[in-house]
């Protein structure tokens, strides 16, 4: 204390002010920020990673909105907090989160934690780099590029491009302006004006952010036609044939065609060699939505359901989800090596990109971006890559497939649960029929009582916080489970628990 008193008089000593503001030394106080730092990562290692795998915990504690804006002191005040309310603030934010890395958290496509990705983003949120020039990210840049190579190769091309985007949603928009820019380049300086009715085509399951990216781009959602799908939800090629040919008859511009590999619900994987030969015949740009199934390219065993994959334009693909990498670490990966996306994106930016550098100037990819700052999410999925392999990777998938499959056969041994469909990924839908209704006879009734058991499992579950597991209606079928198997954490025990505790939820109903 004598040592910083003696420093703090030094100091004003020899002040130097302007507009009345000390401008010696600095205005943080490094060693109570350090301590800080050390005391806070000490409760994250304890309530969150040591945690992680323990089937006691609760996945969440749930509380009401309205509770919980209470309970947090969420107001920010005109003075700073002290260093243990903040820490309590921390324990608070900790307890109070749902536990996504928790094994028997299935409610979305991602979970689980891998700790390879997240010592990678511990240390990119300790450096906060911005991945645009080489000369501010000269790591991140290479490990960028080492990254989408290796994914380029596993989707089959010989040559490619690619940039890591902040989602899948965005990944898709960037393939649908891409298209567009090829289609018609002159767009880009001269806008929408002038242009005929461009039109592209998405199954009945895509993900909803291709209507998004068509309002975001001008397109307009009624330009958006919508292929019907099998029993299975992958699109049929022939509907997407006569629906070229309507656009056609109408006197639009056909441009793209987006297919799905992994749909969100049913995880309905897209003929893609049939709708590859049809885009090759009527000329367009062909885009695979494989956010969620991408991942199956690593598997030997399971990489046939992208089969035809490598005859696609774009493709996207989300390593935060099967494998882990961390939310986010999204990349939209393209055939095209002449420069099109930085030919697309590119604002020649003279204070950023400036062509005069001292060093090669090809590794300042930001231009291709259409933000400015980005962050280093790559490296997330290659310092797990380099920790676990490419086998290591191979096993999550296989794995998480098997889990599946033996959760579908505990579901057809058991009465009281209906399977939607056998399912060729990791996305497992069934319905719970409570004893009550077992002896109804199918019909509206049965279907409207139907329709309100998921939602009352789900509310019991999560305010028990036993585990937490989606459902929805989905294309005329009444409310059904969707449980999605991902994190290496889950095991047998946990699938034979999912469907116990849905028994022991619903024993009432």
């Amino acid at each position: 204390v004598d040592v910083c008193k003696q420093e703090m008089l030094q100091k004003k000593k020899n002040a130097v002010l302007v507009d009345g503001v000390i401008l010696n030394g600095p205005i943080m106080d490094s060693r109570a920020g350090e301590k800080f730092v050390e005391e806070a990562c000490k409760i994250i290692m304890e309530e969150i990673i040591q945690k992680a795998d323990d089937v006691t915990e609760k996945v969440c504690e749930w509380r009401a909105p309205e509770t919980l804006k209470q309970m947090l002191d969420l107001e920010m005040r005109d003075t700073g907090e002290s260093h243990q309310k903040l820490l309590q603030l921390c324990r608070d934010v900790i307890q109070y989160s749902v536990k996504t890395g928790h094994p028997r958290f299935f409610n979305q496509l991602y979970a689980g934690i891998d700790y390879y990705s997240l010592v990678a983003r511990f240390i990119t949120e300790a450096l906060n780099p911005s991945v645009y020039t080489y000369e501010v990210s000269p790591v991140f840049l290479l490990v960028e590029e080492a990254v989408i190579k290796k994914m380029i190769e596993f989707i089959g091309w010989e040559e490619g491009d690619g940039i890591f985007n902040p989602g899948g949603s965005v990944s898709n928009m960037y393939a649908m302006n891409l298209a567009r820019y090829r289609f018609c380049p002159e767009i880009k300086e001269k806008g929408l004006s002038g242009l005929p009715r461009l039109v592209l085509f998405t199954s009945e399951e895509c993900h909803y952010s291709m209507k998004k990216a068509a309002s975001f781009l001008g397109i307009g959602t009624e330009n958006v036609y919508f292929i019907k799908t099998d029993e299975r939800g992958k699109m049929i090629p022939e509907e997407l044939e006569k629906q070229v040919q309507r656009a056609r008859k109408e006197g639009s511009a056909p441009f793209l065609v987006c297919a799905t590999a992994g749909t969100t619900v049913l995880g309905a994987f897209d003929p893609l060699d049939k709708i590859a030969d049809i885009c090759e015949k009527h000329g367009l740009w062909l885009h695979v939505d494989a956010s969620w199934g991408g991942s199956a390219l690593i598997s030997r065993k399971h990489c046939r359901l992208l089969h035809g994959i490598h005859r696609a334009d774009s493709v996207a693909w989300n390593p935060h989800k099967m494998l882990l990498a961390g939310i986010q670490c999204c990349a939209l990966l393209v055939k095209d090596n002449s420069g099109l996306l930085k030919k697309c994106y590119s604002a020649k930016a003279s204070y950023l990109f400036q062509q005069d550098k001292f060093y090669d100037v090809s590794y300042d990819t930001g231009d291709k971006s259409i933000q400015c700052s980005r962050r280093p999410d790559a490296f997330k999925f290659w310092l797990m890559w380099k920790a676990l392999g490419t086998t290591g990777l191979e096993e999550r998938v296989n794995r998480a497939l098997a889990l599946a499959r033996y959760l579908v056969e505990e579901i057809k041994k058991r009465e009281g649960f209906q399977l939607l469909l056998e399912p060729e990924y990791a996305n497992v839908c069934f319905w719970y029929i409570p004893p009550s209704l077992r002896k109804m006879e199918d019909g509206p009734e049965f279907q409207q009582k139907l329709h309100q058991v998921a939602p009352i499992i789900k509310e019991r579950m999560m305010k028990k916080g036993s585990m937490m597991l989606g459902y929805q209606p989905h294309q005329g079928k009444v409310n059904f489970f969707r449980q999605v198997v991902i994190s290496p954490h889950v095991s047998r025990e946990d699938m034979d628990f999912l469907l116990d505790e849905i028994e022991l939820l619903a024993k009432d109903l």
